[in-house]
């Protein structure tokens, strides 16, 4: 069985219930995530073997924190203990014509504080075949990237696979850094990248032309993942999704890949009445990463099955996608029934 490690913040997720604003919010739901542990409990759910690196506190939150991780299967070992506090996010969930709200209170956790040599690398990737990563790691503070850059640069050495979900979040780079000041360093050693157009274009300093700047075609997609594996020749796969919106309740979402040969674009799942938006993408790459592993050859395949998985998150409230490999299949092959 792979093994599939991954890194970065987990954080404590409030919520307003019913579609509440945070004006009229007495109460939120609490529940735990972040992007790349997110893509770890789909994996999990998907029945491989996860481990999880990350810094919490050592109270009763950062233990509370971990278990959430555990009860889903993924490996908590190496998770590190120290710091202040951990990281929360407050959501605002929108609908119909209403978007979603977030607001960040991330400064100086426990992941935030990170230092390089508080991470024993040659243990966390001990039998491991896979690194993810994303760039919501390298947006949070110097010490964190530091962090980072030597968990990538360790697996680099190792010859692991290596996956980044580029994931741009404009207002978190608020340390100094900006992301083609940190990113291009890091994606050379990737394997396999997660990103659209806007995401390569700041994250690697690209000069993109202005007749492809905001277009999100096929054709642009293409015309700038080419520019990306030229300038990394170790990336095998560019992988993007592309999102229809009627409104904040009701989605259309298509994948891309482009594998060096072809474009390959999936068929499209309409996903009306969302319940829960956030953790979508983490879905996609999560699902994209078991397609890649257990049908290395069948790239149209993974990526409708990363589109499938991606369209059934946004039935499950919580950031993590709580859904098995038969679910996912069943719903590919249109099956929507009760189970009885």
């Amino acid at each position: 069985m792979k093994k599939v490690v991954a890194f970065g913040e987990i954080l404590l997720r409030l919520a307003t219930e019913e579609h509440e604003r945070f004006a009229q919010a007495d109460k939120f739901c609490a529940t735990y995530g972040g992007g790349e542990a997110n893509v770890a409990i789909s994996l999990a759910n998907f029945g491989l073997q996860t481990e999880y690196i990350t810094r919490v506190p050592a109270n009763d939150i950062g233990e509370v924190c971990v278990r959430s991780l555990k009860k889903y299967g993924v490996g908590t070992q190496n998770i590190v203990f120290g710091g202040k506090r951990l990281g929360i996010y407050f959501l605002e969930t929108g609908a119909v014509n209403r978007g979603s709200k977030v607001v960040y209170d991330r400064e100086d956790s426990s992941f935030a504080t990170l230092q390089p040599g508080m991470i024993d690398w040659d243990k966390a990737f001990d039998g491991a075949d896979w690194f993810h990563w994303s760039g919501l790691s390298a947006a949070i503070s110097d010490g964190a990237t530091e962090v980072l850059a030597e968990g990538v640069k360790e697996a680099h050495k190792r010859g692991l696979t290596i996956s980044c979900d580029i994931n741009l979040r404009s207002n978190l780079w608020k340390y100094g850094k900006t992301p083609n000041e940190v990113m291009p360093d890091l994606l050379p050693m990737c394997d396999i990248i997660i990103g659209n157009e806007y995401d390569a274009e700041h994250a690697m300093g690209l000069d993109i032309d202005d007749s492809l700047r905001g277009k999100f075609s096929k054709e642009s997609f293409l015309t700038v993942a080419q520019i990306v594996m030229k300038k990394c020749p170790k990336v095998k796969k560019i992988i993007t999704t592309r999102r229809g919106s009627i409104n904040a309740s009701n989605n259309s979402l298509v994948g891309l890949v482009y594998n060096g040969k072809e474009l390959i674009e999936s068929r499209e799942y309409k996903i009306t009445h969302i319940v829960d938006r956030v953790g979508g993408g983490d879905a996609f790459a999560g699902a994209m990463i078991f397609g890649l592993i257990n049908w290395a050859d069948e790239d149209l395949h993974s990526l409708n099955f990363a589109v499938g998985a991606s369209s059934l998150k946004h039935t499950i409230s919580g950031d993590a996608n709580l859904v098995s490999l038969e679910e996912v299949e069943e719903w590919m092959n249109g099956v929507g029934r009760i189970s009885w």
